[in-house]
């Protein structure tokens, strides 16, 4: 079984390999590549799907429950405030520098220690998959949601994002709904028509005042925002249509089906939502990964910010080292301290349970 100080030297050399090569959303092939190979130099053998890969634990066995270890390699572009050359790893006062360091680099490559050091364990209550997935800064359909049918069972899942290892046990859903309020043109000089932006602003009102009945402990209630409004051709012709778009975040209190129902059923307007792929997802509080947690320190929160953990269907916790602050920053930077600090407590954590 590897040191700490062996998996934590591992994990920054890779981080810097991946950070060093360009693995923007839906261009992550080189990166994939990159841990590959790195598992194969540990003599791990793998499995690919497009720019996924996946590995199980030496001695798997179909019988035991399977804890999925997740999280993806590519990164947003980066921003016109950098100063640095984003794809330089650069190490300066403790802090690594680049793109992806913190999102979620440093989540990725201290996941993939842990399993390692699970890895030829024989004893263990549990089997372990790691997932390295791609697309998951444009929730892309080629990326977890793509290679979840490949992976087997799952009892639950630890999903790496910085949170600075506290215990995220929610995470809010999303859905972005177009609206399109009907009425029929006529001229604005005579009392012709049915005006469509009256009609929509009804509809507008109830989205901004409808509260739904059940409210999340963690997130309190479902938010709604309308954030773009389109009507009209010019001043004379009163608008047969208007349409509106309203940000929905779904808390952990519904599905997202059901939410899309009782706006259905309450509005005139058609809706129609650009997906509900994106849902509200948890972990009990007494769920024993969490308790594990709390029994270390760990504080629960609920995650304002959606991730993988949307497309899992099963119960998954959401921690890692970094901080969700600095993701999507100029100049991105992870602490060295975290990565190791996350690679332990990862172990220690897992160690209560398997």
């Amino acid at each position: 079984m590897n040191t700490i100080e062996t998996l934590y030297s591992e994990a920054v050399n890779l981080l810097k390999s991946l950070i060093s090569t360009q693995s923007f959303s839906r261009e992550e092939d080189k990166t994939a590549d990159i841990i590959e190979a790195f598992f194969n130099q540990q003599n791990i053998s793998t499995q690919r799907k497009l720019n996924n890969v996946w590995a199980y634990n030496k001695y798997y066995d179909k019988t035991k429950p399977t804890i999925l270890l997740n999280s993806h390699h590519d990164t947003v572009k980066p921003n016109s405030g950098y100063t640095r050359n984003p794809l330089e790893p650069a190490v300066e006062d403790g802090k690594l520098y680049g793109l992806g360091s913190n999102d979620a680099g440093g989540c990725l490559v201290s996941l993939i220690a842990v399993f390692m050091h699970f890895y030829e364990q024989t004893d263990l209550k549990y089997n372990f998959c790691i997932a390295t997935t791609a697309e998951e800064e444009v929730s892309g359909t080629n990326g977890l949601e793509l290679v979840i049918p490949d992976l087997g069972e799952l009892e639950f899942a630890i999903v790496g994002e910085p949170t600075l290892m506290q215990l995220a046990i929610a995470e809010r859903g999303l859905m972005v709904l177009d609206c399109t309020a009907h009425g029929k043109a006529g001229h604005a000089a005579r009392e012709e028509g049915e005006n469509a932006i009256y009609k929509a602003l009804a509809d507008i009102e109830w989205f901004r005042n409808y509260r739904f009945t059940e409210e999340s402990e963690l997130f309190g209630p479902i938010k709604m925002s309308v954030t773009i409004i389109n009507a009209g051709s010019q001043h004379n012709v009163v608008p047969a249509t208007c349409t509106f778009t309203v940000d929905v975040r779904v808390t952990d209190a519904y599905r997202n089906e059901e939410v899309l129902n009782i706006i259905q059923q309450q509005v005139s307007c058609d809706v129609v939502p650009r997906s509900i792929r994106l849902k509200p997802s948890s972990i009990d509080k007494n769920h024993p990964i969490v308790q594990a947690g709390i029994k270390l320190g760990r504080s629960t929160y609920g995650s304002p910010t959606t991730s993988d953990q949307a497309l899992l269907d099963i119960p998954s916790l959401k921690m890692g080292p970094g901080d969700s602050a600095r993701s999507h920053t100029a100049n991105e930077f992870i602490y060295l301290k975290e990565i190791e600090e996350g690679i332990e407590l990862y172990i220690k954590l897992l160690k209560e349970i398997v």
